[in-house]
């Protein structure tokens, strides 16, 4: 072993180059055998010190290496995708929005929107406003994008002067995804008049067949009176059910003499000059090679790389199985579907709903091609921006989708089997080469022909197409067909019919096909019921049918406490979440859970052919799971028999059930079931409470307040 001396008196040791990285990637000592010092086992701490210089070059050159190879990879990687195409306009941080007193008045315009309708109307206003008052900065807002956190409320409301609200009710009185937090906070804030600076207008978006017709707009409009804010017009109630764009512009008409008031100094003019015509939305329209075009082709199919789904992040989801409910001689069809998760990082809670975004059929999509007069194989991008970047001017322009052919456009993002509004009839009026259908179009959209839009249009359900058909001279472009005519396709909502608790790795659902003829003699075949019935699941074939999906959470849930009661209404598809409902009880049951009693109200015509789940149900009532399964057979009787009947044959148990805090959902038909389950509810409590009808009324409305009574309709 060296003595300690030895390694002192050597003064400094000259390690060659490849013996000094050696050691340094080794973590250890030098071999003494090939330094030149006569000492072993030195650290390499102290060669480190004795060789400066070549340490430094060492380094930098180690640093310049590995900047090589990253910029080698990176183009490498880069080089072998396929040529860009001219991207949409990227995402943009937004910077804390800093407020600048320029002395002009501020109007903000707030959407809740579920299709984007209240979007559209909220910025055509803003559109107007700011042409009839240049002295005024009008700014639409989403406003789910408002605030951050619901603190921020209050603190930015505070400061508004003018504001319009554009909200959309949905499903039983439910405000949309987009103003469901806002809602929730401004129905549960305390009272009091804070809000004595601010002046408001509220329209709202419903549809009349529904009971709790623009319930949303309602309360919202009644709490900011309430809360000292001026309302400068009556609530908008727009009904979808006719044409909801009348009920905008008769509304709109009363918003302009109001804000003449507030917004006019003494040397304007009173009236605008000229009258305002809503111009045409157009996108900027960017046509590609075929050899330049293959992205986007495939844009549902990749990982959307979101760490949360949602309906703008879908899930790409395979079909696992997929089998017909009803029997041979059922002259309809249910379809039975399940949509595999495992491994994506979706999840759901029983009661929740999927949506799903399914494509038009072929025969469709040429259809369209056909009326337009264009090449399927017609590549192309949308863009809401000028070549140098600034905004084309208008606000009403809806979001692009990813650059693609014309067929993958037609066939995945455009709807093109609904009515068309008056916006789009002018949009193709403007592109029409024959005048006498340009003012047949104009005519229609017109004031003058309400009654006959109502009637050709509405009432006999023509759809796009259709009407496209009828004035073969319109020949939009597509930056106008786009944006101004054809509205963006929908997802289509279903009610989860299994639980996590028994299938975590799959989505049921439960789908009656929509297979029926209009007034015009068309054949109209529901978009997704379609899908659904046809598709390939991957129990048959490994190239199967698949779909974006997402989930949407619901407050139709089963009660926190498993020993509480409850009784479910669900005929024919209405019976999805309480299958749901049945599977989760099963598996608590299983789990060694107390279960509380349960009846459950299932509808169908004849038990020998749309009977669903007939045995899973008579399982679930021999498992405990369920303890009285009631069905109503509506078409077997010489009188046909529905679930409120068999209601009211279970009135005394139903009563007793709710006495001891029994929750009551019921699922399905809005317009016809839910109001008929409705009113029997009320009259069981009526008479089996000895209530006079307003005190029955107040009391189901409790339920209702008190989350006891839920409702999952369509």
């Amino acid at each position: 072993m060296q003595s300690s001396s030895s390694s002192s008196e050597s003064g400094t040791m000259k390690v060659s180059p490849f013996d000094l990285m050696s050691a340094i990637i080794r973590g250890g000592k030098v071999d003494p055998s090939n330094v030149s010092s006569s000492g072993s086992g030195v650290e390499v701490a102290s060669i480190v010190l004795d060789n400066k210089e070549f340490v430094m070059i060492l380094t930098t050159s180690i640093a310049v290496l590995i900047g090589c190879v990253v910029v080698f990879i990176l183009r490498r990687s880069s080089s072998s995708k396929p040529k860009k195409l001219e991207p949409l306009k990227p995402l943009v941080v937004k910077e804390p929005e800093v407020e600048v007193d320029d002395g002009k008045q501020k109007v903000t315009i707030f959407f809740g929107t579920q299709t984007g309708t209240a979007e559209g109307f909220a910025k055509a206003l803003a559109d107007e406003a700011r042409a009839r008052y240049d002295k005024a900065i009008f700014k639409v807002v989403d406003i789910d994008d408002y605030a951050d956190e619901e603190d921020e409320y209050e603190e930015k409301l505070k400061k508004e002067n003018i504001v319009f609200f554009f909200l959309a009710t949905y499903g039983d009185g439910e405000p949309t995804d987009n103003a469901a937090r806002f809602y929730k906070w401004f129905t549960e804030k305390e009272g009091g008049e804070w809000l004595q600076k601010l002046k408001y207008g509220v329209f709202g978006l419903g549809n009349r067949q529904y009971e709790h017709f623009n319930k949303i707009a309602k309360v919202v409009d009644e709490i900011l009176a309430n809360q000292g804010a001026k309302r400068l017009l009556p609530v908008g109630l727009g009904d979808d059910d006719q044409c909801i764009e009348d009920d905008f512009s008769a509304w709109r008409e009363l918003v302009w003499p109001e804000l003449d008031n507030l917004l006019r100094d003494d040397d304007d003019p009173t009236t605008v000059s000229t009258p305002y015509t809503a111009a045409i939305s157009e996108y900027r329209v960017v046509f590609y090679d075929n050899a330049d075009a293959s992205m986007g082709e495939k844009s549902w199919g990749n990982a959307n790389g979101h760490a949360v789904y949602d309906a703008q992040h879908p899930c790409r989801s395979n079909v696992a199985v997929r089998k017909e409910l009803h029997t041979p001689s059922s002259d309809r069809s249910c379809t039975h579907l399940e949509f595999d998760i495992a491994g994506t990082g979706l999840t759901y809670e029983t009661g929740d709903h999927v949506g799903v975004y399914c494509e038009n059929l072929s025969e469709t999509v040429e259809e369209a091609l056909s009326l337009l007069g264009l090449s399927p194989d017609t590549y192309f991008s949308l863009h809401t921006d000028k070549e140098d970047g600034t905004p084309l001017g208008k606000s009403t322009l809806p979001p692009s989708f990813p650059p693609c052919s014309l067929r993958t456009a037609l066939t995945k993002y455009a709807d093109l089997l609904s009515s068309p509004k008056k916006s789009a009839l002018l949009a193709l009026a403007a592109h029409a080469s024959d005048p006498t259908e340009a003012d047949r179009l104009r005519h229609l959209a017109s004031p003058a022909g309400k009654d006959e839009y109502a009637q050709w249009i509405v009432a006999n359900q023509r759809s796009l197409l259709e009407v496209m058909s009828e004035f073969p001279s319109a020949k939009p472009p597509l930056g106008v067909f786009f944006a101004a005519i054809v509205p963006r396709l929908q997802p289509r909502y279903y009610s989860i019919s299994s639980s996590p608790r028994v299938a975590p790795s799959r989505i049921h659902v439960t789908c009656a096909l929509v297979y029926e003829k209009t007034p015009t003699g068309r054949v109209h075949k529901g978009l997704c019921s379609t899908w659904m019935k046809n598709s390939l699941p991957m129990e048959k074939s490994n190239d199967c049918s698949w779909a974006p999906i997402f989930v949407r959470q619901s407050n139709f849930k089963l009660p926190a406490d498993a020993k509480v009661p409850i009784v479910m209404i669900g005929p024919g598809t209405g019976l999805a979440p309480f299958r749901g409902f049945l599977q989760e009880r099963f598996a608590l049951k299983e789990a060694g859970a107390e279960l509380g009693p349960s009846l459950l109200f299932f509808g169908c015509r004849n038990r020998k052919m749309d009977y669903i789940y007939e045995d899973e149900l008579n399982n679930f009532v021999q498992s405990g799971a369920l303890s009285q399964l009631i069905v109503a057979f509506s078409r077997e009787g010489p009188t046909k028999e529905y679930v409120q009947h068999k209601m009211m044959e279970k009135s005394s148990d139903i009563w007793n059930m709710l006495s001891e805090g029994a929750y009551l959902y019921v699922c399905g038909d809005a317009k016809g079931m839910a109001r008929d389950v409705h009113r029997t509810l009320h009259t069981i409590v009526q008479e089996q409470g000895s209530l006079d009808s307003s005190k029955a009324e107040s009391m189901v409305k409790n339920l209702q307040m008190t989350g006891r009574y839920l409702r999952d309709v369509w």
